[in-house]
């Protein structure tokens, strides 16, 4: 690689449009004839739709369409790229429904000339509903008395794995909902505060001896924590815009990935991949909550098939908060033994996930993950149960179950430095991950457990500590001034950075130019074009001479990732990696064929090929014009056979205009790539009004390579604020009696404000390449989620003591009151208050 790219920070493509608002997102797309649609929401947690009579609304001049849960296609089985049949989940989330499973689902839409006709359109409609029995609170639903969310019970059934030796089911088991309340000295442990370790929960493994492990310890500590249910609450609503032209439907949305998103509206509307065409070229947010779009974007596309118009959807803020998404709010349970150098030898671990009323999500199983990482205990076993809830829709959020996990085994952590007399950096260094850390439970047929590609964890807090300069802090924490007190914390945080097997995909035209594909989605992180940059410096082309194409799938885009998991910067970096080897690979063949020689007798850089040591050589444009005329792999008229048939069309498309780079990520790797952020706060609190504030802030991040600084420190800050808002006030209110919310807005449910931000906010990367990927760059995205929330609890703990708090947020009147008390005194268990 000659001219260098990675590492440099640059301007983005796309930075002169968003700061001039010349950039169009999915609201801002006009089309001829389009139409305005307006939802119906349940005003019940659960119910049964009995009648509609919308004949009134019909008779209302400029309505054209109305659409119910009877337009939409059933829910269909599907077939993986591996060939296999995956069958449909028919208890999972629809569009629109006739039995609403809580406040706020969408029970029709209405189409017309413009929103507020859509809108009187909807007051006419004649709805009646049977009410059905609800629950808001997980725990209320495991009491044996307790309602189900769902009419066939509470719970995802987990089938148990195969036995050892018997051939792998050709299909997954559908999904299944089914009951499971608590055995009555569950409900005697819960009815005295503490939440039961759960014998017969279905997501159970364990590794080590645990029984000896606790023998071991000098101390046990058994603590309870409530992790706060929080809204995505992305700036962008997810508005959609669409139209059918030509047998094809094109959808104008936001999402974080713009070509996996072309199969999530095949699926759900019930059309071929190649019939779909998604538009998405700037999205204001997703958080996870936007992953391959959204479900809702079915309600447009069918009305404008049905009206035979466009048909744009905006979203209010309100809706949003309904079926936008959020973080499942979690109840621990941690026993965790501590050796005298603060050494965790044993934890046992139960949570308690609310779900939402739909799929199951993996926040539950992943705090136990997560924890079996970042903490290294020497013997675990975990339990846990993902519980159906009447309230919205639950996805992954930033750090899904990672920021759970760490919320609830930081403060025990803290606590038992506190306890054994050890520096709270010095309790998080000893049972820091490093090299290839094991983690999570043991699996397949050798049942062994997993391992990550490098981890730099020790090294995270030593850099921390010195920038901190927690030494000097820490002297002075926990000293009165007046009524204003001091306190330090710091935390680790850890999540996947990262996956492989994706395509690259560019042309070198004529003109000299680098004309890359991206199928990325923009959401704000740059991994849009940041990734693509390792294409251009292998080939040594100037970034003012390199293209790209994004936000459109009738552009010709590669298979991509989705974006979710941190995996994006790891996983097309590789892929970019794989399609510039390639063009290096056929531009030094075409050298030999012109110029004499063999092919690794040439370098590629500057923007030309040519012999090594001096001699004769080409451009970069004449190589492409001699790659037209080869035609065959130069061309792209031949096509590598492992690359995604997604791919083949796009490379089909663009063939004969240049030489083509084109490659899957074929590169090994050996361990699961992670991601770890340590981070470090230090906050004052006034013990007389219970208001506290943030003096400073610090993250340092283990993230392989950085690809690109400004755009990195942007994320390891901005999901540090993210985490910050867990911690100092953002959270859900439900009524349990009536299961209706109670926070519906920004200004209910507080997310952090720039008035929220610490004082003084910094970061910094370690910057050492992960062994195990060509460019050495792992994913940042989420683990600083749980660095900002804790780190921020911890030094809550650290100025006041461990008396005044067992859940999130960490609110003025819980201080005062846990003053006073001298102990806790907020409900421990109860949900969304």
């Amino acid at each position: 690689m000659a001219e260098k790219l990675v590492g440099q920070n640059y301007t983005t493509p796309d930075l002169i449009a968003k700061v001039t608002g010349q950039s169009k997102y999915a609201e801002d797309f006009r089309a001829e004839g389009m139409l305005f649609a307006k939802l119906l929401l349940s005003p019940h947690p659960h119910a049964r739709v009995t009648r509609i009579d919308s004949s009134a609304a019909m008779a209302l001049p400029g309505v054209k369409a109305i659409l119910t849960f009877d337009d939409l296609p059933a829910a269909a089985d599907a077939v993986n790229d591996n060939g296999q049949l995956i069958l449909a989940n028919i208890d999972g989330e629809v569009a629109l429904t006739k039995e609403p499973v809580y406040q706020g689902q969408p029970i029709l839409a209405v189409a017309a000339v413009d929103e507020t006709t859509a809108a009187e359109a909807i007051e006419r409609i004649e709805i009646e509903y049977e009410a059905l029995p609800f629950v808001v609170d997980p725990l209320v639903s495991l009491r044996p008395d307790g309602a189900n969310a769902r009419t066939k019970g509470n719970y995802w059934f987990i089938p148990p794995p195969a036995a050892p030796g018997a051939p792998p089911p050709q299909s997954p088991p559908r999904p299944e909902i089914r009951e499971m309340k608590w055995t009555p000295a569950e409900l005697t442990e819960a009815d005295a505060g503490r939440l039961p370790m759960m014998e017969g929960a279905p997501e159970a493994w364990a590794y080590g001896d645990l029984e000896a492990g606790f023998k071991e310890a000098a101390l046990v500590l058994d603590e309870t924590f409530v992790t706060p249910d929080t809204s995505h609450q992305t700036l962008e609503t997810r508005t959609a815009m669409a139209y059918w032209q030509n047998g094809k439907v094109h959808v104008y949305t936001g999402t974080q990935s713009t070509a996996q998103t072309v199969l999530g509206v095949s699926r759900w509307v019930s059309v071929p991949p190649e019939d779909v065409v998604v538009v998405s070229e700037y999205t204001g947010g997703g958080f996870g909550s936007k992953i391959t779009g959204a479900i809702s974007l079915v309600i447009p596309v069918l009305l404008a098939k049905k009206a035979n118009a466009p048909v744009m959807m905006r979203i209010t803020r309100e809706e949003e908060h309904y079926i936008g998404r959020g973080r499942p709010g979690v109840r621990g349970r941690m026993k965790v033994g501590f050796a005298k150098d603060g050494r965790i030898t044993a934890l046992d671990m139960c949570s308690v996930s609310d779900n939402g009323p739909f799929e199951r999500q993996g926040d539950c199983n992943n705090t136990g993950v997560i924890a079996s990482l970042a903490y290294q205990p020497q013997a675990m076993r975990f339990r846990g149960i993902s519980v159906l809830t009447n309230t919205p829709p639950r996805g992954p959020q930033s750090q899904p179950g990672g920021t759970q996990s760490h919320m609830l085994m930081e403060p025990v952590i803290s606590k038992a430095a506190r306890q054994l007399g050890i520096d709270q950096v010095a309790i998080r260094r000893i049972n820091a991950p490093s090299g290839k850390a094991l983690f999570g439970p043991p699996g397949g047929p050798k049942k062994e457990r997993q391992y990550v590609t490098s981890a730099f964890v020790k090294e995270a807090l030593d850099k921390g500590s010195d920038l901190f300069k927690w030494e000097e802090r820490k002297a002075q924490s926990g000293k009165r001034d007046g009524t204003k007190v001091r306190g330090v914390g710091v935390a680790v945080s850890t999540y996947s950075a990262g996956s492989t097997g994706y395509d690259g995909l560019f042309v070198i035209k004529p003109d000299g130019r680098l004309y890359i594909q991206s199928g990325i989605g923009n959401h704000g992180t740059e991994s849009v074009t940041d990734c693509h940059r390792v294409s251009a410096e292998i080939l040594g082309v100037p970034w003012d001479k390199v293209v790209v194409t994004w936000g459109d799938t009738a552009k010709n885009l590669p298979w991509t990732c989705n974006s979710g998991g941190s995996q994006t910067i790891h996983a097309m970096t590789r892929a970019a990696h794989a399609a510039g080897m390639d063009a290096k690979k056929k531009l030094q063949e075409i050298a030999a064929k012109d110029l004499g020689g063999r092919p690794d007798d040439y370098e590629v850089a500057n923007e030309r090929v040519f012999r090594k040591g001096g001699g004769s050589g080409m451009t970069l444009a004449k190589a492409a014009q001699r790659a037209i005329a080869l035609g065959g792999a130069y061309d792209g008229h031949e096509l590598p056979k492992d690359i995604n048939k997604f791919t083949t069309a796009s490379a089909t498309a663009l063939a004969g205009q240049g030489l083509m780079g084109v490659a899957k990520d074929n590169y090994p790797r050996d361990g699961q790539s992670r991601s770890f952020v340590a981070g470090f706060a230090e906050v004052e609190i006034d013990v007389e009004t219970g208001k506290y504030s943030i003096l400073d802030y610090l993250a340092v991040a283990d993230v392989g390579t950085v690809v690109h600084p400004r755009a990195l420190g942007g994320q390891i800050l901005g999901r540090s604020m993210l985490g910050i808002g867990h911690t100092i006030g953002q959270k859900w209110v439900y009524d349990q009696q009536y299961g209706v919310a109670l926070a519906r807005r920004f200004h209910h449910n507080r997310p952090p404000t720039i008035l929220d931000a610490p004082e003084q906010m910094a970061w910094a990367a370690l910057d050492i390449p992960d062994p195990e990927t060509p460019v050495g760059a792992r994913g940042i995205g989420e683990p600083p989620v749980g660095a900002g929330a804790c780190a921020v609890l911890n030094a809550i703990s650290d100025a006041l003591g461990d008396n005044i708090y067992q859940r999130a947020p960490v609110t003025l009147d819980m201080i005062l009151t846990s003053l006073e008390a001298g102990k806790p005194t907020i409900e421990p268990l109860t949900a969304h208050i």
